[in-house]
């Protein structure tokens, strides 16, 4: 039974989480399959079932991060994210692929006489549950309702005013655009909505070297950070995943 009492930001990458866990499936079942002494390493079976066995470990324990991130880990890591901004208190902020609120919410959590203005396309694909009324009812959960609102639209094509925002969130969201042109445009929009001294952070799983870039062209101070569980996590994933976040500001 749904809890109500507790926001849910959904499952990231709901699809891919699937995918891993049936790898780690067929993994497990190579694994007992051999204990059994189905097939032995002289077999011909074992030039697949032995590889199966490493990928279904593998992709396993990536799947088992990702549940563990969606539920908890970015609920935690949000703040330590957020921290990096000083916040006055009194800005208007724009997160840019907002899915069920988790950085709208956190943001609009640190405000007094602000707002925090959330826009996404609302893709199941790509999180669990993503629809604007769960985004609504999480920020009734957390308490913020007052100071929150949606819209439906695209990064490519933000439809708020030049310098409208003081500061400006992307998590987990523009990665999805797979186009590296239209991932420029998103960023050059960001820019472009940013009011000057505004401040941007962009947290993602590719391509923050390219954010990062597209920013400074555009006038901002922008750099990457990304720590050393980030390059684990890359080793672990096989490279498809280079998590990171980009910093900046607008002067």
């Amino acid at each position: 039974m749904e809890d109500n009492h507790r926001p849910n930001y959904g499952l990231d990458a709901p699809r891919a989480v699937r995918n891993l866990f049936i790898v780690a499936a067929l993994g497990i079942l190579s694994l007992i399959t051999r204990l059994l002494g189905v097939w032995s390493r002289h077999d011909l079976i074992a030039v697949i079932a032995r590889p199966l066995i490493g990928a279904g470990l593998s992709c396993g324990a990536m799947g088992l991060w990702m549940v563990y991130d969606s539920k908890i880990g970015k609920v935690r890591e949000r703040e330590d994210y957020l921290d990096k901004i000083v916040w006055r208190g009194d800005e208007r902020v724009l997160d840019v692929g907002c899915g069920l609120g988790l950085f709208l919410i956190g943001a609009a959590k640190r405000l007094k006489t602000g707002r925090a203005v959330g826009i996404d396309l609302w893709q199941a694909e790509d999180l669990s549950g993503n629809t604007p009324a769960g985004t609504l009812n999480n920020a009734t959960i957390e308490g913020v309702a007052d100071k929150v609102e949606v819209h439906t639209g695209d990064a490519r094509k933000l439809p708020f005013d030049d310098a409208s925002f003081n500061v400006v969130l992307s998590s987990m969201a523009l990665h999805n655009i797979y186009n590296a042109g239209e991932r420029q445009t998103a960023a050059r929009e960001i820019a472009r909505v940013l009011k000057s001294g505004g401040r941007v952070l962009i947290l993602d799983v590719r391509h923050i070297n390219q954010y990062a870039a597209t920013l400074r062209d555009a006038g901002l101070d922008a750099r990457c950070v990304q720590g050393i569980g980030a390059y684990l996590l890359t080793v672990i994933s096989f490279g498809s995943i280079r998590w990171g976040y980009v910093i900046g500001s607008k002067s």
